[in-house]
């Protein structure tokens, strides 16, 4: 005899109880440890892994653009206020066409540009700010001598 055929066992036995939802945490890592972990990528992936850190910041820029979309007029206000909070940029300034960052987390010594997670967040925020595809292009990193970080948004 199956449980649920018995009387002796209690009617909500089965019942679904949801779980109260968990609480925002975040985890921090510093600018060593993410650069080490992009070496770590490239020493197996070569630079095949800047779309994976790309794709990635898409992920992380997901939610805070829903939450800088709370305040639609001041959008790009909050959405720099989120990623300073956050630690990913020390200053940035947005115009329709173009980002410009200084103190990217990302930025290490190089002879490429270096800010993928930054750029995927970025197109993340455009696209749902805008309500269509955009492309974002690092055109100047502070990782190859420049003294700040340009990104050129493009619709698609």
């Amino acid at each position: 005899m199956r449980p649920s055929d018995s009387t002796d066992w209690p009617a909500n036995l089965y019942t679904m109880v949801s779980a109260p939802a968990p609480t925002m945490r975040y985890v921090k890592i510093d600018q060593t440890e993410l650069r080490q972990i992009m070496e770590l990528y490239e020493g197996v992936m070569s630079h095949a892994c800047h779309g994976l850190f790309f794709k990635e910041g898409s992920v992380i820029g997901t939610d805070m653009a829903e939450e800088a979309l709370k305040d639609r007029p001041k959008f790009f206000e909050r959405a720099a206020a989120i990623l300073k909070d956050r630690g990913w940029v020390e200053e940035m300034t947005f115009t329709d066409s173009e980002v410009v960052v200084r103190g990217s987390i990302e930025v290490a010594p190089g002879d490429i540009p270096t800010c993928h997670r930054l750029r995927g967040i970025l197109r993340e925020f455009y696209e749902r700010f805008k309500g269509g595809r955009v492309k974002c292009t690092e055109e100047m990193c502070a990782s190859t001598g420049h003294p700040e970080c340009r990104f050129r948004i493009e619709e698609m």
